[in-house]
């Protein structure tokens, strides 16, 4: 990372400064979560008490060096749909919970046998090429909620301004102001699109209002079986290559090399643990979120202890539905307004590492690995379960291992040595 990192992971900021930092991830968060429950049939209130003590647990899992916040995996949906149906909710928590208990199993292979060959099969030009497919393929997300996406759009379209107005005012305090501001953009682009929304008529407030100041969530316990199981590990394979392109752009953005210290093994373990708590008590498969690793490529705020208030509060909202209802009364144009950003953002951190890296795209290998990479996991290719960038890192691997090799010194370096002066740059700001 460049020396201009506001907080670094093990920096502790003043209360008062760390709650709006860590509101910046509520909010960005926030939605996808909320989401997957609402789609699926379970508790609401449930999935953000899961998405808090699952980001905690995976925090103390990977010693608190790792800036990651965990919410509702989208790549679980259709499972949990299709066991509901066939045999009840409850058994979809079962296999939420086994998916959690495969990963850590392969943490522990991981831990025996290391790190060493996944960085023979993933070279910079591959590694480059999956970031940018997870930022371009989340984009037609924030397209989409930011009302970009309809047939005949227009400027007169109230979601159209509301999204652009959030996004002008995000990239604006991001460009602007100077100070402890400056580290908060993407809230200051919610508030200022909320606002603008209020005057635009375009909030719901009647949730709000039928909203409780207290409830508790309404907890389901899981039931097991085989043939539910295996419905959801066929997806398992494609959420822990997530899982890895994940953690390779945090490494990226953060300037450490997360794969060796706190090693993959703590990190797929801290991941499935929170998937297997989730399903425990009655929540949606976890995974890390991008919009929370786009706030912190933008804001360079990498404090853990952001990310851990964060998840407090969110575990907070579990009983507080009204405070819930006035956080889910954001209009999803305001989100997709910050999202076109967060995500973009994201994709820039991919081109990045390839320009960095130093590769040679006048090389037929280097060209044909990133173009069949980019295709695919931005086309949103799939075959069978497997798609979008699971799809598209398996045929990268495949790829980085048929074709030939180019000469030795135009190879690139391994993960572990580009993120090294990263590293020292990061601890010297």
């Amino acid at each position: 990372m460049s020396n201009n990192v506001r907080l670094r992971v093990g920096d502790r900021p003043p209360v008062l400064q760390m709650i709006p930092l860590s509101l910046q991830h509520l909010f960005a968060m926030f939605g996808a979560t909320v989401l997957v429950p609402i789609l699926t049939g379970l508790d609401v209130s449930v999935a953000l008490l899961t998405s808090g003590l699952g980001t905690l647990l995976f925090i103390a899992i990977t010693g608190g060096q790792i800036p990651a916040y965990l919410g509702s995996s989208f790549a679980f949906i259709a499972p949990i749909i299709t066991v509901a149906a066939a045999w009840g909710p409850a058994y979809a928590l079962g296999g939420g919970v086994a998916v959690g208990l495969v990963y850590a199993v392969v943490a522990l292979v991981i831990r025996w046998v290391g790190v060493g060959w996944l960085e023979r099969l993933l070279p910079p030009v591959l590694v480059g090429s999956l970031i940018v497919v997870i930022g371009l393929g989340l984009a037609p997300v924030g397209v989409e909620m930011a009302g970009l996406a309809k047939e005949q759009v227009s400027l007169m379209d109230t979601d159209v301004q509301i999204a652009l107005f959030t996004l002008l005012a995000a990239v604006l305090a991001a460009t602007f102001l100077r100070g402890f501001l400056a580290a908060i953009p993407i809230l200051i682009g919610i508030v200022a699109g909320y606002l603008f929304a209020l005057l635009r008529g375009a909030v719901d407030l009647s949730l709000v209002r039928e909203a409780a100041w207290i409830g508790l969530p309404q907890l389901t316990f899981p039931a097991f079986s085989w043939k539910a199981i295996a419905v959801f590990l066929t997806v398992a394979a494609v959420t822990l290559a997530e899982h890895l392109g994940d953690v390779l752009v945090l490494s990226r953005i953060v300037g450490k090399d997360f794969y060796k210290e706190p090693g993959l093994h703590r990190t797929i373990l801290g991941d499935g643990l929170a998937t297997s708590l989730a399903g425990l008590l009655g929540g949606p498969p976890n995974t890390t979120y991008g919009e929370n690793v786009g706030v912190l490529a933008i804001t360079k705020v990498h404090s853990v202890w952001v990310i851990a208030l964060a998840a407090v509060f969110a575990t907070v909202l579990a009983f507080v539905p009204k405070l819930g209802a006035i956080v889910q009364s954001v209009p999803a144009p305001v989100m997709g307004g910050v999202t076109i950003m967060l995500f973009g953002v994201i994709a820039s951190s991919g081109i990045r590492t390839l320009v960095e890296s130093g590769i040679d795209f006048s090389q037929t290998r280097n060209l044909l690995i990133s173009s069949v990479v980019l295709v695919l996991g931005i086309g949103g290719a799939t075959i069978g379960q497997l798609g979008g960038m699971g799809l598209a890192a398996v045929v990268g691997i495949l790829l980085n291992l048929i074709l030939p090799l180019p000469e030795p010194e135009a190879a690139g370096a391994p993960v572990a040595e580009r993120a090294a002066p990263a590293q020292e740059a990061t601890e010297g700001a």
